[in-house]
């Protein structure tokens, strides 16, 4: 018997990453300057600052060199089931690789905060779980512009790279000297060179704790004649176990975005590429399918940075199809980059989410062009935890389903799964019609899916329960 899924809804990064600067921290928008400055420890007046905190209380004081975790990362799910209390010290996210387009030099001594900037916009208050050291940004200009922005607003770069999808300069900007987020994305809006200014968002994989692969059936889909033959997908996941005998022969190429950070866990993007081209006893939805894998998760986290570096390579292997079984919250620069991805003719396929009835809308499945998948059981019966709303675009089989894992082989749920049906169905659509272009392919299986719920579109099932038989028999 295979052993229970683990579950990948940690809040909070594991404790394998290095620690981030213990420094206090808020994105409250209505502190005052000195306030903000008594709490980045930047003022003169140090004895003024300790008598009366310099701020509001509950805005996340630093004690003995320890941070609280309220005052500086906003649960991306406040209504999920599964919420753990928060640590007493702040946890590191992953870092994010530092392969560069042009590298700058580590700073070669202590970056200090200038004084005056401009503030041209209210601070932010910043939404989600975020790394609470840094920021994104595009910048329109060369590597001496990306240093100069770093001089004039006191931060450190610690990466850049041209972004294919973005189609500008990348810079992931430090801050070393504990300002907010949302303070210095004010203060670089004043500075004309950057284009768009986001939090480095963290992102959690879908995978619900979980027995046959009843999906063929359920979504009309003979297993002798299924085929995704040298259909080219793109999976963003974990790391894999490239020895499990049903990825013999699947994985095209690996692409590793977050280098310097060990492999821990191999069961989930190991599961995701099995189900959609997996071969032999567990086959996938797609046998034949040639996987192109990029790595960016660990511990079931993985930032912004990261995960846009992994969408640059899969753009650039030529891909049909982009696989996302992730959520976290709404980003302009993923926003950006699946809308550009979508426009190149690929199909995104993501996780609607694992979150619950009330939880938030999850990204990148709620933005427009992207294919966002529920999840579904034997029964057509919707997976109790997973996310609602407008945004959910198909249902599919993700319910105690048996698919590969890092240990052999396990009993997977979640919209995660779902989603790598979807996948692997929408290449078969497009092995039996190459010139099938993703606005086709979305409109055939809006129109053909099975209504499961209130008649038309619904906030539960989407448009309904896939068939891809009827979808390849639709008419253009």
């Amino acid at each position: 018997m295979a052993a229970k899924a683990v579950v990948f809804h940690a809040a909070i990064l594991a404790a394998t990453f290095v620690g981030a600067p213990a420094v206090a921290q808020t994105n409250d928008p209505n502190l005052s300057q000195k306030q903000i400055d008594c709490l980045s420890r930047t003022t003169a007046a140090g004895a003024d600052c300790d008598k009366d905190g310099g701020g509001q209380s509950g805005a996340g004081n630093a004690v003995g060199g320890a941070v609280f975790l309220p005052s500086l990362i906003v649960d991306l799910f406040p209504n999920s089931p599964a919420r753990p209390t928060p640590a007493p010290t702040q946890p590191a996210p992953p870092k994010s690789p530092t392969s560069t387009a042009a590298p700058a030099p580590p700073p070669s001594g202590p970056v200090t905060s200038p004084t005056g900037l401009n503030v041209v916009a209210p601070p932010r208050a910043v939404s989600g779980e975020f790394v609470p050291d840094e920021v994104l940004v595009t910048v329109a200009g060369d590597a001496g512009a990306v240093q100069q922005i770093a001089t004039t607003f006191g931060l450190q770069v610690r990466s850049q790279r041209q972004s294919r999808l973005l189609g500008t300069t990348l810079v992931r900007y430090g801050i070393p000297d504990g300002r907010p987020v949302g303070v210095v994305l004010a203060q670089l809006a004043a500075d004309g060179r950057t284009q768009r200014r986001e939090p480095n968002h963290i992102y959690s994989l879908q995978q619900a704790a979980g027995i046959v692969n009843y999906a063929f059936e359920r979504i009309a889909l003979d297993s002798k004649q299924a085929s995704g033959e040298n259909v080219r997908v793109a999976v963003i996941d974990t790391g894999i176990d490239g020895t499990n005998p049903a990825l013999k022969g699947v994985i095209a190429d690996q692409f590793d975005a977050m280098p310097n950070v060990p492999i821990k866990k191999r069961d989930h993007g190991t599961s995701v590429d099995g189900l959609i081209a997996g071969v032999g006893a567990l086959e996938g939805i797609a046998p034949g399918a040639k996987i192109y894998h990029a790595r960016a998760f660990e511990g079931g986290k993985s930032s912004m940075d990261v995960i846009l570096s992994a969408l640059d390579w899969a753009a650039e292997q030529d891909v049909r199809i982009i696989n996302m079984s992730f959520v976290g919250p709404k980003n302009d620069l993923l926003g950006t980059a699946c809308r550009n991805a979508r426009a190149l003719g690929m199909v995104l396929v993501a996780a609607a989410g694992n979150n619950g009835p009330k939880a938030p809308y999850g990204y990148p499945a709620a933005f427009d062009g992207v294919i966002a998948v529920t999840a579904t059981d034997a029964k057509d019966g919707l997976m109790t935890q997973a996310n609602r709303g407008a945004y959910v675009f198909l249902s599919a089989p993700g319910v105690e389903m048996v698919a590969p894992s890092g240990t052999g082989s396990d009993v997977v749920t979640g919209t995660s799964f779902a989603a790598a049906i979807v996948s692997g169905a929408i290449a078969n659509l497009i092995h039996a019609a190459p010139d099938r272009s993703a606005d086709e392919i979305e409109k055939a299986l809006a129109a053909t899916a099975k209504d499961l719920g209130p008649k038309g579109r619904d906030n539960d099932f989407g448009y309904g329960l896939l068939d891809i038989k009827a979808a390849g028999a639709a008419k253009k």
